[in-house]
């Protein structure tokens, strides 16, 4: 019988057999570490830096941004460094952490993708009160509520999740602590207790997503009465990032978690952990500042001022 006093680590998925295979495993999640770094701090440094980005869109951009840099350093940089010396080892504290910070990062984060589908909705379909709604006080006022809101539900679950006992060993399928691996490990009996969790995370999750499915109605019923063609090109090419993000980030969290127990394996359980907690904070960059000329103006000055004094301090150094 096992429990918390019995076993202070749990073992983690060993992605790669060989030595050679770990070594390249993890330069694959190197190199997508550093393209994600490189991606949302360019991102929030031009925003940051910008005067013209100082608008509510861009505001919660950054925030993505940061709610991105934290989810993929909540569990890459753990997993690189088990392959670089081939253990599989994770404390229980460090599990514990892992757990909490990765549902408080991706909640918020999904927390504001639903609040961006409202300031989409707000700028499309009611321009003339733009201003008032989204401004500044209530802009930072809706960013603290989804990094409040993810705290709250990540205490929530993580309280829940390690408060039960845990009888079938302490090896983890999969490469980061995550709660529906722990839960295969529980012996507990508190039924009610967990399907209380449950309901309240399938409410939020549920609940936000018909919010910003409603909004994107009225946002396209708003687009199709638009009369010039140029001017529904650019209110679709305003939503186009923020509709590929969300069904980038919706649909591998349902998968992963609603899908039938039929068709799960260990295999597409990995794929699909990867899909939902390493490849959206590495892509979601390039999406939103491929069609986005103004931000890929301020990155381009971002670039060249860089450049520039990296070139002054190598001549002074020379």
């Amino acid at each position: 019988m096992y429990n918390r006093s019995s076993f202070n680590e749990f073992l983690l998925l060993v992605l790669m057999d060989t030595q050679e295979l770990q070594l390249l495993h993890f330069s694959l999640f190197l190199g997508i570490y550093l393209a994600a770094l490189l991606g949302n701090g360019l991102i929030i440094t031009a925003v940051a830096c910008d005067h013209r980005l100082h608008t509510p869109m861009y505001f919660f951009l950054l925030n993505l941004s940061l709610l991105d840099l934290g989810s993929i350093s909540v569990t890459v940089p753990k997993s690189m460094a088990n392959s670089l010396w081939d253990t599989r080892a994770i404390s229980y504290s460090e599990c514990a952490a892992q757990v909490f910070l990765l549902l408080f990062l991706l909640s918020a984060e999904y927390f504001l993708l639903t609040v961006m589908a409202y300031d989409r909705f707000v700028a499309i379909c009611k321009p003339l009160h733009y201003e008032t709604l989204m401004g500044t006080r209530a802009c930072v006022k809706m960013a603290a509520a989804d990094w409040g809101s993810g705290f709250l539900y990540a205490v929530l679950q993580t309280a829940n999740t390690f408060s039960l006992s845990l009888c079938q060993g302490n090896v983890l399928e999969q490469f980061f602590c995550e709660i529906a691996q722990i839960l295969k490990l529980s012996c507990s009996s508190s039924y009610l207790r967990e399907v209380g969790v449950v309901v309240v995370s399938l409410c939020l999750f549920f609940g936000c997503f018909i919010f910003i499915v409603l909004s994107y109605v009225q946002i396209f019923t708003a687009e199709l009465r638009i009369p010039s063609e140029q001017g529904r090109h650019k209110a679709f090419s305003m939503c186009l990032p923020h509709l590929a993000v969300v069904s980038l980030f919706v649909s591998t969290l349902t998968f992963a978690y609603l899908k039938p127990p039929s068709i799960s394996s260990p295999v597409l359980d990995l794929a699909l952990a990867v899909l939902y907690s390493v490849v959206p904070p590495a892509v979601n960059p390039l999406i939103y500042s491929l069609r986005n000329k103004e931000l890929k103006e301020a990155l381009r000055k971002l670039v060249q001022w860089a450049t520039v004094h990296a070139d002054r301090l190598a001549v002074n150094l020379s």
